[in-house]
């Protein structure tokens, strides 16, 4: 059959509108099969989901830069205070030392002069008619020499003593207990003979009142016979004391020569 086409240009519109592209349709083509609910939650899930991937991805490497970071700070303050740190641990090992020895010359000049002062306090406290037979010392000596008593015998028997790595504490410690012993008062006892009591009464208030003696007792008094000699035997216990600094004096000792 021939087909007439009575209206100009009529062909040429309609296959030019047929040749365009429709989004319109394409979109709703494309909406009109997303209509169940399950799959927009999905949809929903998946995006949220790689939205929180990358951000915390994102934390994690800005923390990981921040902790390199740090760490390398930290080397290097590490590599530059070695030295410091190497020195100071020497400076108080020899602090430390030194306080020791400090604390064994203190013991020992503290007891160097003590039982001259106590002989010179006795001989110049004794009254007439008074004289005594002995005086002993009834405490362990105030010396540094007696802490380490247990290492010089295993040392003189030949056995060895095993050294365990000290701490500035425990050198504190020891050197504080060395002062400690140093400092402890002596005891004695004096034993003499006198034909009166009274210069027996006399004797132990003498003493008492020395800054070098205190706490003087009578622990015995008996009559005993001395050539034939009724006389009374006495006993007294007493101990050592640290005078007050005013009260001792020192004076320069001149050697004289040809």
């Amino acid at each position: 059959m021939i087909t007439v086409n009575l209206l100009p240009g009529a062909g040429r519109k309609s296959s030019g509108s047929s040749s365009g592209v429709d989004f319109g349709a394409l979109v709703s083509g494309a909406t009109a099969g997303i209509k169940d609910k399950f799959l927009i939650g999905a949809i929903a899930s998946v995006s949220l989901s790689v939205a929180v991937v990358a951000f915390l991805f994102m934390s994690q490497s800005a923390k990981e830069k921040t902790l390199v970071e740090r760490e390398r700070r930290a080397v290097e303050d590490s590599t530059r205070f070695k030295v410091v740190l190497a020195a100071k641990a020497k400076a108080e090992a020899t602090r430390d030392s030194l306080y020791q020895q400090v604390a064994i010359i203190k013991s020992i000049d503290a007891s160097r002069y003590l039982w001259p002062h106590l002989l010179d306090e006795i001989s110049q406290s004794l009254p007439q008619y008074t004289w005594l037979t002995s005086v002993t010392q009834t405490s362990a000596p105030p010396s540094s020499v007696a802490q380490d008593s247990a290492s010089l015998k295993a040392a003189a028997a030949g056995k060895a003593v095993a050294k365990k790595p000290v701490d500035a504490k425990t050198v504190k410690v020891h050197t504080d207990s060395v002062l400690a012993v140093a400092a402890r008062a002596t005891k004695f006892r004096i034993v003499g003979h006198t034909v009166d009591i009274q210069a027996l009464t006399l004797f132990m208030k003498t003493l008492e009142a020395s800054p070098f003696i205190q706490n003087v007792q009578l622990t015995r008094s008996d009559m005993v016979t001395v050539d034939q000699k009724e006389v009374t035997e006495f006993q007294l216990e007493a101990e050592s004391q640290t005078p007050a600094p005013f009260l001792l004096k020192s004076v320069s000792l001149a050697v004289g020569g040809n």
